[in-house]
């Protein structure tokens, strides 16, 4: 056997993934960003910035050198924390890498063997990949159907079901941009004595008093736990777990994915915490995204698509190849819209997934659906 013969199952997945028009590829920015989720425009800002560059030259070093429970444990991380718990109204915060280790880390940990974990069909991958690494039993229901998850809790204790019950849920869909009914949620979760476990990822900063979230009313409870990232409309990276302080020490102590990974830079954690005073001092990034969203929903209307309400506006196509044209097209009249197919969707609702962000203004959203309209009629 050749070396180049230890390849061939790669690359005929590879070969099977483009005759499927899944095949995906690497390309950098350009054109006006209605892809990233850079909501208030935080990355680039002068004011992040400068809490970094003091950081710097007040001798915060730009790596952690080694996980949270040896030396990687710096004062700007638990600064963090503390900000973050106050801020979100609850009782400890614990800063992860990411949103998606975070995710798992959540769900392969704090549900136990003998539990059950609902999942919302579509709910992020790293929430899927947690729970079915994790040690309890796992079902998924409809999308936003809180009477499913009532019922499937209730199958669970009928067949001997004896532990509790994990309801995992987005406040804010990631590829469908529509909202979770989170007090219907919570309702089933205090009916069950369940925990509630919400992932904030793309309304944190955006929605609520401050830009607190979606979920904001229920943090603080001893069932609820959320997950916050850094990395979308707070401009910076990592992700933010609030709960209960037993949840967070017992994360801690028993949670694989914090024990045994190097901490989060402390400049990132400095960058976050900056990013947490600008979303509280500046509510008109929230009521500008806000006009944004509420514009790109009447043109959407007129061109025969339902607007999402929020600022993650899916143009739904169905066919993966037309999907990506569309999106090709776009991109070379310098729009940045980016194509999602399955599996990052369902089967037959391959999309645009149009990112409304501070990046762009009231007129580069009316000449998007312009273009838009012309290529659809082509």
């Amino acid at each position: 056997m050749s070396e180049r013969a230890l390849l061939d199952r790669y690359e005929a997945s590879l070969r099977g993934l483009a005759r499927k028009s899944r095949l995906r590829s690497l390309s950098g920015r350009a054109g006006l960003d209605f892809a990233s989720n850079d909501y208030l425009g935080l990355a680039s800002n002068k004011r992040l910035a400068d809490a970094v560059a003091v950081a710097l030259a007040n001798g915060t070093p730009v790596g952690a050198t080694g996980s949270r429970l040896l030396r990687g444990n710096d004062p700007e991380h638990e600064a963090l924390e503390a900000k973050a718990a106050s801020f979100f109204g609850t009782e400890r915060a614990l800063f992860f890498g990411g949103g998606y280790v975070a995710n798992f880390a959540v769900l392969t940990t704090l549900p136990q063997k003998g539990d059950l974990v609902v999942l919302d069909e579509l709910i992020h991958a790293s929430a899927h990949e947690g729970a079915r690494a994790g040690r309890a039993e796992v079902v998924e229901t409809r999308h936003n159907d809180a009477d499913a998850i009532d019922h499937a809790i209730k199958a669970w204790r009928a067949n001997g079901g004896a532990g509790r019950a994990w309801i995992v849920a987005e406040s804010l869909y990631s590829m469908d941009g529509d909202h979770a009914p989170l007090d219907a949620l919570a309702e089933v979760a205090e009916r069950h004595e369940a925990f509630l476990f919400v992932d904030e990822a793309h309304a944190t900063g955006v929605y609520g008093p401050d830009g607190r979230g979606l979920a904001h009313h229920l943090e603080g409870r001893d069932n609820v736990v959320v997950l916050h990232t850094c990395g979308k409309a707070l401009g910076a990276s990592g992700a933010l777990i609030t709960a209960p302080a037993v949840l967070c020490d017992y994360l801690v102590n028993r949670c694989r994915p914090f024990i045994y990974a190097t901490a989060p830079s402390p400049l990132m954690a400095v960058a976050a915490a900056a990013a947490l005073d600008i979303v509280a001092d500046e509510p008109e990034r929230r009521e500008q995204l806000a006009r944004l969203v509420a514009l790109a929903g009447e043109k959407a209307s007129a061109l025969g698509f339902p607007p999402s309400g929020s600022q993650i506006l899916p143009i739904v196509v169905g066919d993966n190849a037309r999907a990506m044209a569309l999106a090709e097209a776009l991109q070379a009249r310098g729009f940045d819209v980016r194509g999602i197919r399955p599996p990052t969707v369902p089967e037959g609702t391959a999309r645009l997934r149009i990112s409304l962000t501070l990046n762009v203004g009231e007129g580069d959203v009316s000449a998007l659906f312009a273009a838009l309209s012309e290529e659809c009629s082509r």
